[in-house]
């Protein structure tokens, strides 16, 4: 469905969230859809009537009913329902009691509504990481090709927002993509460690279960839906899997939105006029201002920004569901993970992907990063001319004084509008020159000899990118 359908489909007399159809993608979008929700939810009821139909709980022409309606949802109804109920599941196990008429009476046999709902979004919740795995994956493999790009390509370097000393544009790139490399580290270990609570009933202690069979055949039962789910569950929950897990899984939604909150913050610099070295990519028809038409605002950037603020915000609130849960089980966690979790990770996906399409079609403003590095570089080598003098027996204090001055003058000459002399009153300074030999002198000033081994750094890091997204 493509956003204008997804427009067209709605009530614009009512709010609607943006994240309905303008932040994110399709796909994560279906995962938390409701009808994605609701057919989750029978696809427990389902499981678990199977699972009980071994030890004849269920008959199986109960069973076969239950499977034969399994997709069969009149989500209309199910809301419908609610009204009167003002409980979702019931609701939900109401309407599908409609509809499957023989084995309706079946429907959620020893279960409590966090059996099935828990277990439902422990589902979503994978598949939404599975997704944002493969877009982390995406954008690894595009900055990849950039750090190999511009690997021994000499900019200026920056602290304080302040010109630094040279370092490679190709090792700026690896510094956001060992973030990035940080974060799938993480997301494949919350993956991994993502369990549900399974079917242990009111408070945790599976006592309905055992009752209905025993100890054993309730495990068995348990492991029977969670394989058919594809999940595992905690062995200690209460009412609900611990929110423990969410938190972890909010800081790693949190911490892949902090690393391109960097660099689309860096970006927004770099396409300043001051800097000027970078630009996002900007469509042929693409309006910058309403009021001023020459405007070419980063406004891809300043959203990844603005979503990552949202993204941080959220994930506070899973701290407080996990802190604040009440003994077995207090419902003051519902309301706000209806939109905490989805809006996190639709947050993301749509960070991840604004992120690819910029890092992939970024403008290098190749010559002005050299007129900058013209322009500040000088400054810096100053420190690699002290070094070099006062090894050839210069005194040290005395070079720096000299140094001081010449850099004085340059920064006069700049102000006037002109390229800077620096070089040039080094090679013409006589207490200078009684040292260095004027092929020295442009030997040192040139700033790919003053990047150290960003280079070699910068390929090693894209070659284990490589083996990622091979």
């Amino acid at each position: 469905m493509t956003e204008k359908s997804i427009m067209k489909n709605n009530n614009y007399s009512i709010y609607q969230s943006p994240f309905s159809w303008r932040y994110g993608s399709e796909k994560m979008r279906e995962i938390f859809s409701e009808e994605k929700k609701y057919k989750l939810w029978r696809k427990v009821w389902v499981a678990l009537a199977r699972a009980q139909a071994k030890d004849g709980l269920v008959s199986k022409e109960e069973l076969a009913d239950l499977e034969k309606n399994q997709d069969n949802i009149d989500i209309d109804r199910i809301w419908e329902i609610e009204k009167d109920t003002r409980h979702d599941v019931v609701a939900a196990i109401k309407e599908f009691a409609e509809k499957a008429k023989i084995g309706g009476g079946k429907i959620h046999l020893g279960a409590t509504s966090m059996d099935i709902s828990d277990n439902a979004e422990t589902v979503r919740m994978t598949e939404a990481l599975s997704l944002i795995e493969g877009d982390l994956i995406k954008l690894l493999k595009v900055f990849g090709e950039k750090i190999n790009k511009y690997a021994d390509f000499p900019c200026m370097g920056y602290t304080h927002l302040q010109p630094a000393e040279p370092t490679t544009l190709g090792y700026r790139f690896a510094f956001y993509a060992q973030d990035l490399l940080l974060d799938l580290e993480l997301l494949q270990f919350v993956k991994k460690n993502l369990k549900s609570k399974g079917l242990k009933g009111a408070v945790g202690t599976s006592a309905g279960y055992v009752k209905l069979l025993d100890e054993k055949r309730a495990k068995e039962m348990e492991a029977g839906v969670l394989e058919e789910l594809g999940i595992e569950a905690f062995e200690i929950t209460n009412q609900t899997a611990p929110r423990k897990i969410e938190v972890i899984l909010a800081n790693l939604l949190a911490g892949i939105a902090g690393s391109l909150n960097k660099f689309a913050f860096d970006l927004r610099i770099m396409q300043s006029p001051g800097f000027g070295e970078w630009q996002e990519p900007f469509g042929k028809s693409q309006v910058g201002s309403s009021a001023m038409p020459f405007k070419k605002n980063p406004i891809k950037a300043e959203q990844i920004c603005s979503l990552a603020r949202l993204v941080v915000n959220l994930s506070r609130t899973a701290w407080d569901n996990a802190s604040m849960m009440l003994l077995e089980r207090t419902l003051d966690d519902s309301a706000n993970r209806r939109v905490v979790i989805p809006e996190m990770f639709l947050s993301v996906d749509e960070i991840l992907n604004s992120a690819t399409n910029i890092v992939s079609d970024i403008t290098i403003n190749d010559k002005r990063i050299m007129k900058n590095l013209d322009t500040y570089w000088p400054f810096s080598a100053s420190e690699t001319i002290i070094i070099e003098v006062v090894k050839k027996g210069a005194d040290r204090q005395k070079m720096h004084e000299e140094l001081r001055e010449i850099s004085m003058k340059a920064r006069e000459s700049i102000q006037e509008g002109n390229v800077n002399p620096m070089e040039v009153l080094i090679s013409e300074n006589s207490a200078i020159g009684q040292y260095l030999k004027p092929t020295e002198i442009v030997q040192l000033m040139d700033a790919k000899n003053h990047v150290g081994n960003a280079k070699e750094k910068a390929l090693t890091l894209a070659e284990e990118i490589k083996k990622i997204t091979l």
